[in-house]
């Protein structure tokens, strides 16, 4: 992508400033507006449209599982937070305190939801009492506020949006099947519709979600090189149900606890999708989330009979795919610029010629090859077309995240292959926190996931030479 003429020149080059481009694209493309309020974003039409596409992905796949959409209340009294305590513990830094109401001190301050593990307890010791109301299937779609000390548009705010679905379950192997099964969904998704290729793995004690068992979780490559962690899945086994008393009668007539899930993903995914496949033109968008995926751009429109037969083909594009028809008086070459980047997967370019062939041009946006397609034709080639659009994406990342993924054996070695630049290190680990530590300290990287395919690398620890459990990814992290 690098190679490619660069047609917005408002936009900083990547290999300049890799920063800096991110910024420039999130605004110029219209994504986002940065509001009056610190660390807290305006999300504009464009960019709430690809957050729409997103949901609607996730929540399909979430109904389809037999998961039921619920909302609950955005604060949380003080009293209830403090019933679980290593969560209150991971969560303190970053929660904000409501401490006034109505002019008035209240007697119990309250947060604005971190996240909900909280409240679906609370509210799950309230509507669960026999194993015959199990299991509870649950999801919301919703905001949370972290007190981020440093913030980046839709990578970390204050305020970001998110689903976050919390289960209760029978069994510990219930519920550990549907961590996993959540998790799987999350990287199906993000490869077949976000072309966004995903390593699953265990978080490490050190990294999992505070109060949780066990976090899983999916892992992408970020085309600079940083891991982006993309969607998390957590078994909390039964502390927090015994901690808000949540209790139903078993089978056997007995008193038993249920054994919890929860799980996420959030406008952090927009996030990736922009630094996977973007270039130096801006956006570049997987076609299942693009708010537009064909945009009509006629030549000499002002020629009699071009803009009718733009028009024609809109209609018929309507009925399968999201289209757009700029008939603005704008010049082509604007409009070309324009749709470059905001990411639109494909262009149609309709001229007084290509009426009279009874053709047009199509143009792929991830790496401009030109079709020229029959007009008989548009309901079997756009599809066909967007779909190599897709696979093309999904390969250039997989290629990326290959060429930028090493293997260290000894630690002088994994010192060096930091040292070098962004990229994945797999290496293996003796589960001591203080080697995980040390990794930090001297190679500047933190251990992003435990994966669920192992490789036998070495025998050793590469930081204290002792014997090995875990192959570990390991790579500088947004």
């Amino acid at each position: 992508m690098a190679d490619q003429k660069k047609m917005v020149e408002a936009i900083t080059s990547m290999e300049d400033d890799f920063a800096q481009w991110y910024t420039d694209v999130v605004k110029k493309a219209e994504l986002i507006d940065y509001s009056s309020v610190r660390g807290c974003m305006v999300l504009r039409p464009y960019g709430y449209a690809i957050w729409e596409n997103i949901q609607k992905l996730f929540d399909a796949r979430f109904k389809a599982t037999g998961h039921e959409n619920v909302y609950m209340p955005m604060f949380i009294p003080e009293s209830l937070l403090q019933k679980e305590k290593d969560h209150i513990e991971g969560f303190a830094p970053e929660v904000a305190w409501i401490t006034m109401g109505g002019g008035e001190q209240l007697q119990e301050r309250m947060c604005v939801r971190p996240t909900s593990e909280t409240l679906f307890c609370d509210h799950y010791a309230h509507v669960i009492k026999s194993y015959r109301d199990l299991p509870k299937l649950y999801n919301q779609w919703c905001s949370v506020v972290r007190w981020e000390k440093t913030t980046r548009p839709f990578l970390r705010s204050m305020e970001f949006l998110w689903q976050e679905g919390h289960t209760m379950h029978e069994t510990a192997e219930e519920a550990i099947a549907e961590t996993e099964q959540m998790l799987n969904i999350y990287a199906d998704v993000c490869e077949k519709n976000f072309a966004i290729p995903m390593i699953k793995g265990q978080k490490t004690e050190k990294e999992k979600f505070a109060g949780a068992e066990a976090t899983y979780t999916i892992e992408a490559m970020m085309h600079d090189g940083k891991a982006l962690q993309s969607g998390t899945s957590h078994f909390f086994g039964d502390g927090f149900a015994k901690a808000f008393d949540v209790q139903f009668t078993g089978r056997d007539n007995q008193l038993h606890t249920p054994f919890e899930t929860s799980w996420g993903v959030s406008t952090r995914l927009i996030g990736a999708i922009i630094m996977t496949h973007g270039d130096n033109n801006g956006l570049v968008l997987p076609p299942d989330v693009a708010p537009i995926q064909v945009v009509i751009v006629p030549a000499q429109q002002h020629k009699e009979g071009v803009l009718d037969a733009a028009r024609a083909v809109k209609d018929r594009l309507a009925k399968f795919c999201r289209v757009k028809l700029d008939d603005s008086e704008q010049t082509p070459g604007w409009k070309f610029a324009e749709y470059e980047m905001k990411g639109v997967p494909v262009r149609l370019e309709i001229g007084p010629r290509d009426i009279a062939n009874n053709q047009c041009v199509l143009v792929r946006r991830d790496n401009r090859e030109k079709y020229f397609v029959s007009l008989d034709e548009l309901e079997t080639k756009i599809p066909e077309i967007l779909g190599l659009v897709r696979d093309g994406l999904y390969q250039r990342a997989l290629e990326n995240r290959e060429n930028r993924t090493f293997t260290a054996h000894d630690l002088d070695e994994f010192i060096k292959l930091a040292n070098s630049g962004n990229c994945f290190i797999k290496s293996m680990w003796c589960g001591d926190r203080e080697c995980e530590d040390k990794l930090k300290e001297v190679a500047g990287v933190s251990s992003r996931c435990m994966p669920f395919e192992q490789e036998h690398i070495s025998d050793v620890c590469p930081v204290c030479g002792k014997p090995a459990t875990k192959m570990v990814y390991w790579g500088k992290a947004y």
